[in-house]
């Protein structure tokens, strides 16, 4: 890169403040009173991202008598749920590849669960009147050089003779061209209506007030401290009070689980994301994109992108950081370095909006388990369930994790519990310092197979045996 370049691109980020654009909005609500003293519920929900709060949500749904108390040890939505790029797919799996690959017996059930989860995600966006900008308008998986563009025909051709092609349709050049314009783009897979887009903080602020709304008691600033069986119940500790609740559904992703045997299933993964400012109409002509998909290029080291009801451009992705030691500390939310990356990665696909400046730059921890998509269990004989594991598409699929665990409080048999990919768990990781090793290792051999033609060398030709893999 020349430093020409470098100092003009980088420049774009002289102004942009290192904090979620989602999270810095006036309209955020005050949180709810911190726990002090006792409580007694008949469902405990730990933790206040989207995987708690669609649990709390369904379970007042399910049986509005039912006393139900949520726990968060921040503000509701804070991590992962407000620093998303705000996709919102229809898949369970991390993707239809992951699940063929994994699942291939059930991939038709997973894909029609799924299906049905984004519809009823929709449904309660109506039904609540969640202010979040939900647009379903698709998403468009590009490819950027020639071999994966062979890749993306190849992989359609494969879901046409599977069945599995309904609403997906393949672009060359001039037909993705058409949709969104960069002269990067030499192909495309548009999957009409598989994703929605959707404003990620306004999804859980409005999923909070669904919750109290139909009883649910909400804490905040309120960190689950210890777990343990009380009586015939389970009980958790909190700074200033405890709660005594008959079931306990932990929601605590990649924070570290109360089920201390859980923890070796995920590892944080750091994604960072830019957002421009609005765009004024000419520049937002040069690039077309009037029906507003989502987009997310097909490199293993992956850019995804989007835009925001203000016509911002969103930019995330590429850069996957695992800290050694798995541990999740607030200074690893901010990197200059991935930052300028990033900045630069976007004026090489969009070189017509040359001077568009960024007004936000954040990052944050998604939990990474080695198969990608998310696994399920119980514990203490079955009066605690957990889901955990999303790998980066939990907008969509938490609201799926939130009725297996509820299934599986209930002691349920459904068409859910059932599957395989939620009776069985991933591989865990194993301890340090192999897990940063193979983690550096598979991050070097994927950077290696984008940069020749998408050769997978020996490694990674192994851990695709294993069934194990890194991804963002």
């Amino acid at each position: 890169m020349a430093p020409s370049a470098m100092t003009r691109w980088t420049t774009s980020l002289s102004e942009a403040q290192p904090v979620p654009y989602w999270l810095d909005d006036p309209g955020k609500p005050h949180p709810e009173p911190a726990l002090t003293g006792a409580e007694t519920c008949d469902l405990l929900v730990v933790g206040g991202g989207y995987s708690g709060l669609w649990t709390a949500l369904i379970a007042k749904e399910r049986d509005p008598q039912r006393e139900v108390v949520l726990l968060e040890g921040r503000e509701v939505g804070w991590a992962a749920s407000g620093r998303n790029g705000g996709f919102c797919a229809a898949s369970l799996t991390h993707g239809l590849a992951n699940g063929l690959t994994r699942w291939p017996d059930e991939i038709g059930k997973l894909e029609e669960l799924g299906a049905r989860n984004l519809d009823e995600i929709e449904a309660a966006v109506a039904r609540y009147s969640l202010d979040c900008d939900f647009e379903r308008s698709g998403e468009i998986d590009v490819a950027t050089e020639p071999h994966q563009a062979a890749e993306l025909r190849e992989w359609h051709e494969e879901l046409r003779e599977r069945g599995l092609a309904d609403g997906i349709e393949f672009l060359d050049a001039d037909a993705v061209r058409e949709q969104v314009d960069s002269p990067t783009f030499l192909a495309g897979l548009h999957d009409r209506r598989g994703v929605a887009m959707l404003h990620p903080a306004k999804l859980a602020w409005g999923l909070k007030r669904a919750c109290l709304r139909l009883g649910v008691r909400v804490y905040e600033h309120t960190p689950a401290l210890a777990l343990k069986a009380y009586g015939a119940g389970m009980a958790v500790r909190t700074p200033y009070g405890s709660v005594r609740a008959r079931k306990v559904a932990l929601a605590t992703n990649i924070f570290p689980n109360l089920v201390k045997r859980v923890r070796a299933y995920t590892v944080p993964v750091y994604d960072y994301a830019l957002m421009t400012e609005p765009l004024t109409a000419d520049q937002l002509a040069s690039v077309g994109w009037k029906n507003r998909q989502g987009l997310g290029d097909s490199a293993n080291q992956f850019h995804y992108f989007r835009l925001s009801a203000d016509n911002r451009v969103l930019w995330g992705g590429y850069d996957a950081i695992y800290p050694y030691g798995g541990r999740v500390r607030a200074e690893y939310d901010d990197r200059p370095e991935t930052y300028a990356k990033l900045a630069g990665h976007f004026f090489t696909c969009f070189p017509q909006l040359e001077g568009v400046r960024f007004t936000h730059a954040w990052g944050g921890a998604i939990d990474t388990c080695s198969r990608f998509s998310a696994f399920f269990g119980t514990a203490h004989h079955g009066k605690v369930a957990y889901a955990a594991g999303y790998t980066g598409l939990g907008v969509g699929a938490t609201r799926f994790g939130a009725d297996v665990m509820l299934d599986l409080l209930a002691g349920e048999r459904t068409e859910r519990t059932e599957l395989e990919m939620v009776r069985k768990k991933p591989l865990p990781f194993p301890p340090e310092p192999f897990a940063w090793t193979g983690i550096a290792l598979t991050k070097w051999s994927l950077a290696r197979a984008d940069a020749h033609g998408g050769r997978r060398n020996l490694w990674l030709k192994t851990m695709d045996k294993l069934g194990l893999g890194f991804d963002s």
